[in-house]
């Protein structure tokens, strides 16, 4: 029977669910004995795939790859959904947690004809098996894990630990979908999948479709046993009752009547969930909905060999990766592979001319039923262009009637691009979410919570304000992983987010970023799948403003991860002021195929450009400012140039001392807001090549460079460009703690003096006018560093000079 422990007196009879569908039972059993022959077959064999000869060491795969001990398990499940689908009709697909089970999930979509769809060469015949068999973990053809390759595929699981969290990621602002998540228990082991199981409390029934997880415990991993499957069924049930599910167990070896079991398991579950949403959609939501949870258990590599060698294979880490590992030299081992393939009895499955029998593919359901072919894993094909608003609407407005002026409206640029993002939440309901850990207030982008509030299923404690259960577009959970799951699920089905964060700690989800712009990158390989709305990051809170949390708050790592990514996936932008955000994010909202890095503070700053000038400025990735240059920027002793808000202010107060009191130096201001441009244009679409280069940084002047980041990620972008001698990068160089805003450029030397000192010794050497009074000023700029130290120390907080310093025109 299925135990059901939270409601002892409750379960579903197998012997009445046998007696009910015993042929459609029958017939699944089969159908499984068949997935599984085919899993065996990629694993092992390049010829001779239907054991039409006795088995020899010439028709073995020289490289044996994948992993065996999941994938019945996988096959399992995957026969009883094509069911459930079939008899109730429904909108599904499959997201595969266990990591290398593809064999398993090929198995199933070759025998459902989706595979076919999509490789024409895997057809019905003798041939096509052949092809599809010996097409597994083969140059050119598919790898042991999923990947875009792989129809039906919106999550890898090269990563373990997310499938769950983009699984309801999916599900979000797709009422009729359920996504079937498989969570093997080596997965469920991981930090990203303990605070996935959360994910419920986020999703309102009313508007958004269903998970149904199933926790697939077989009890090992490569050479160790799971922590689940050590636990109890009581010491399980306490814990995901706690967690807030429902919960059904279903297990037994090969030989017990494991499909009787999840037959009805799956039957529960469905009503389970029809039942909450209903509730929802009628305007009576359950409290605190359980919704159900499948814990599968079944032995570790089921039906393979019982033991080898006199060891266990059946039930034991041994049959995790590839079981029999030598067969092409082991003559005995060899032996023993066969008996394992023939025990499958493939003949009474496959007709002679190579098809499987017609009562097994009519377990299929057929066109977008079938789950590799569900609508929703291809998202670039239902995707939907946002509705946007004008952003001349969202442009910093002139302060108090008068006519703006460079470095004037003292603003937020994140309070700014809030207002922008609002819009884009009110205008797209369906199609747009932002997912935040816990930082949205203190990221001044509350006004996104004017239109809907935070969404939040159960009950909140009184005195909490824009939370609730309330259908709201935006997610705060103290979980990176869970935010960029979510997202990741959510654009892979064809809507559009965005992710705004505490720059530090962005780097929490670096290997997740790096998994799915792999996906990006592999998907273009492919005609079938369409662009996808682009991944977007808000870094903000950023470490030259993180002087009250100190050191530990301070890492722009995540740009240099992001510029390692693929050319044609990987975009960083730093906008100087607000207006520049505004016309970023709003590019971002429309890229596709894209990961899109946008770094900008949230404390209030200098406004530079009118929205007509961020335009164009964004739209070049980079340009003189003739403004702030000595004769527009013509024929300079010296360029300075900023990337980033705060480190361009530094550059433009460097600019005016040295305007003020040395103006014979002459400077040309740059500002790069597109870091990219900064590469050679063979290296990446934004680049700039060397003409246009030059033609932004001189051919042969001192170019000293004020960057955000770290100088490392700059070296990295101009590595290859001609006569690098010549520039100077200031950057984050790690020193930091506790301090005052302006302190932070003076110990990292990106302050105003340092680049004022910098600009007069690279200037001295071209002119002479410079030269002769170098040395007086150089000292009388480390002077003014030496009393800055003095005055922080004493009063606690920089000198006026510093906060009120304004850009005169």
């Amino acid at each position: 029977m299925v135990k059901d422990l939270t409601h002892p007196d409750q379960h579903v009879e197998v012997n009445n669910v046998r007696q009910a569908h015993a042929q459609e039972l029958d017939a699944i059993a089969r159908y499984r004995r068949l997935a599984n022959y085919l899993v065996v077959a990629q694993i092992y064999l390049r010829d001779n795939v239907l054991l039409e000869e006795p088995l020899k060491p010439e028709h073995i795969k020289d490289r044996l790859l994948g992993h065996w001990g999941t994938s019945p398990g996988i096959n399992l499940v995957y026969a009883h959904l094509n069911s459930l689908i079939k008899r109730r009709d429904l909108d599904m697909f499959l997201v595969t947690g266990p990591g290398h089970g593809a064999p398993a999930n090929l198995a199933n979509l070759y025998l459902e004809g989706t595979l076919q769809q999509y490789y024409p060469e895997l057809t019905f015949d003798k041939q096509g098996l052949h092809t599809f068999v010996r097409k597994f973990s083969w140059p050119g053809g598919f790898p042991s894990h999923l990947y875009p390759g792989v129809p039906g595929t919106i999550h890898e699981g090269g990563e373990l630990g997310y499938a769950l969290a983009t699984s309801f990621g999916a599900a979000m602002d797709n009422p009729d979908l359920i996504v079937a998540c498989i969570v093997g228990d080596g997965e469920a082991e991981t930090g990203p999948t303990a605070t996935a199981w959360h994910s419920y409390k986020f999703i309102n029934p009313a508007e958004s479709g269903a998970v149904l997880p199933i926790l697939h415990l077989n009890g090992y991993k490569i050479s160790n046993p799971t922590i689940y499957g050590t636990m109890s069924d009581e010491e399980l049930l306490s814990l995901f009752t706690g967690y807030g599910y429902q919960i059904q167990f279903v297990e037994g070896n090969a030989d017990a009547d494991l499909d009787a079991q999840l037959y009805g398991a799956l039957d529960w579950a469905y009503q389970e969930i029809r039942n909450i949403q209903q509730a929802a959609r009628s305007g009576q939501p359950i409290e605190k909905p359980q919704w159900p949870l499948i814990i599968l258990r079944t032995p570790k590599g089921m039906t393979a060999p019982a033991e080898m060698d006199g060891e266990p294979i059946v039930g034991s880490y041994r049959s995790h990766q590839v079981p029999i590992a030598d067969p092409q030299t082991n003559p005995e081992h060899l032996k023993l592979l066969e008996q394992w393939l023939r025990s499958y009895r493939v003949e009474e499955l496959i007709n002679e001319q190579g098809r499987p029998q017609q009562e097994i593919l009519d377990l299929c359901p057929t066109g977008d039923r079938r789950m590799g072919s569900n609508p929703h894993t291809y998202g670039g094909k239902i995707s939907k262009d946002l509705d946007l608003p004008s952003i001349q609407d969202m442009a910093v407005k002139e302060d108090r009637g008068m006519p703006a002026r460079r470095g004037g409206n003292n603003v937020s640029a994140m309070e700014q691009v809030a207002l922008y993002l609002r819009e884009v939440i009110r205008r797209n309901p369906q199609q747009f979410r932002i997912f935040s850990p816990d930082e949205l207030q203190s990221n001044k982008l509350g006004a996104v919570l004017d239109v809907k509030p935070r969404e939040y299923e159960w009950p909140v404690p009184p005195h909490n304000e824009k939370v609730g259960a309330k259908g709201g577009q935006v997610i705060e959970v103290l979980s990176e992983h869970d935010c960029e799951a979510w997202l990741q699920g959510y654009i892979l089905t064809g809507r559009h987010g965005l992710f705004p964060s505490y720059e530090a700690f962005l780097n929490i989800v670096v290997s997740m970023t790096d998994q799915f712009a792999k996906f990006l990158k592999l998907s273009k390989e492919f005609s079938w799948r369409l662009p996808v709305p682009s991944l977007n990051y808000l870094e903000t809170s950023t470490l030259w403003r993180q002087e009250h949390n100190g050191f530990s708050h301070q890492n722009p790592g995540f740009i240099n991860a992001i510029l390692n990514k693929k050319a044609s996936v990987a975009r960083v932008y730093l906008p100087p002021d607000a207006n520049c955000l505004v016309s970023t994010m709003d590019h971002c909202m429309q890229s596709q195929d894209k990961v899109n890095l946008i770094i900008a503070n949230k404390q209030r700053m200098p406004q530079w450009l009118s929205m007509d000038e961020a335009i164009a400025h964004c739209r070049a990735g980079g340009s003189i400012w003739p403004w702030a240059s000595t004769d527009n920027g013509v024929d300079p002793d010296v360029v300075l140039a900023g990337i980033g808000d705060n480190t361009t202010l530094e550059v433009l107060a460097a600019t005016q001392i040295l305007r003020d009191e040395l103006p014979e130096l002459r400077v040309r201001v740059v500002n790069v807001t597109d870091l990219f441009i900064l590469q050679n244009s063979t290296d990446h679409p934004h680049g700039l090549d060397q003409q246009m280069f030059e033609a932004l940084f001189t051919q042969d002047r001192p170019v000293i460079i004020n960057f955000h980041g770290y100088p490392s990620a700059v070296e990295q972008l101009l590595f290859g460009r001609h006569n690098l001698d010549r520039i100077i990068i200031n950057g984050y160089r790690e020193e930091g703690t506790t301090t005052t805003p302006f302190d932070m450029n003076v110990r990292n030397g990106t302050s105003r003096y340092q680049i004022v000192m910098q600009a007069i010794r690279q200037a001295a050497a071209n002119n002479p006018k410079v030269a002769a009074v170098a040395n007086a000023r150089i000292s009388q700029y480390e002077n003014r560093l030496a009393e800055h130290h003095k005055y922080i120390e004493e009063h606690g907080s920089d000198p006026k000079e510093i906060v009120e310093w304004q850009w005169q025109s």
